[in-house]
């Protein structure tokens, strides 16, 4: 009886080992999904922070604006749900909250001031901040956070901002290019430029003038280097004359 008794404690307590062994290990599953999933949102956080930063050198509507608060406010709500005590995370959503309300009593700002940076380092970071916000724009508007009209119309701006940094970075090349005296590596700039231009589907007043003074400058450049051309074709005759008049001069007697 007592040798009975003895076994059955013995495989009570392997089940409570299993058991708890089970428990734990789908404790540890859950921390690692929910780290994970912690993770994400914040990487989307800074992600989106990022771009609200950069409204700096990319000009933004109150659209857009209010579109990235609402993000950062739905990702900050969803990581106080996998973090309820986090006081940081509670203190954000307000601050962004305040922002929202700002933003909404606000009016509308110009946002057609484009402003070149100085070296192609920042006009690399402007352009890929402009994709990223096209990107985020498509995204919420899958999500249904943004209407249809206003993607249609917030896309186009960002696309023709996004031409005409690639026009205007284009254009100062060949202006540097030219100054130094460099045609071809000027022309190869202007050529870019236009096509550019060419190939915008959308014409507005900015691409029809910037493709004429671009066009006028290429047939400038190219009667420059004929005449640039011409210029060293007579220098060589010259020269060659005066290789011959050197060859068949008199001979001086010494």
């Amino acid at each position: 009886m007592l040798f009975t008794i003895i076994i059955v404690l013995v495989i009570a307590l392997v089940i409570i080992a299993v058991i708890v062994n089970a428990v734990q290990q789908h404790k540890e599953r859950l921390a690692a999904l929910k780290r994970a999933e912690f993770s994400k949102l914040r990487t989307l956080l800074e992600e989106t922070e990022d771009i609200l930063l950069n409204a700096a050198n990319v000009p933004m509507t109150k659209g857009i604006m209010q579109m990235l608060l609402k993000r950062i406010n739905v990702t900050l709500k969803a990581m106080l749900e996998l973090e309820p005590t986090s006081k940081d995370l509670k203190k954000r959503i307000g601050e962004t909250e305040a922002r929202l309300n700002d933003a909404s009593a606000g009016g509308d700002t110009a946002v057609e001031g484009l402003t070149m940076p100085d070296n192609d380092k920042q006009i690399i970071g402007m352009i890929q901040g402009i994709k990223k916000l096209r990107t985020i724009l498509r995204s919420e508007h899958a999500r249904g956070n943004i209407d249809t009209q206003t993607v249609v119309q917030e896309d186009r701006r960002l696309e023709m901002l996004q031409l005409r940094i690639n026009v205007e970075s284009q254009i100062k090349r060949g202006n540097q290019a030219r100054s130094g005296n460099m045609l071809g590596s000027a022309r190869q700039c202007y050529e870019k430029a236009l096509t550019t231009l060419s190939n915008c589907a959308h014409a507005d007043d900015y691409i029809t003038t910037r493709k004429s003074e671009v066009m006028t400058i290429l047939e400038d450049i190219a009667t420059e280097l004929k005449e640039g051309n011409l210029r060293d074709r007579q220098k060589k005759a010259e020269q060659e004359n005066n290789d011959l008049d050197v060859l068949f001069a008199p001979k001086r007697k010494w």
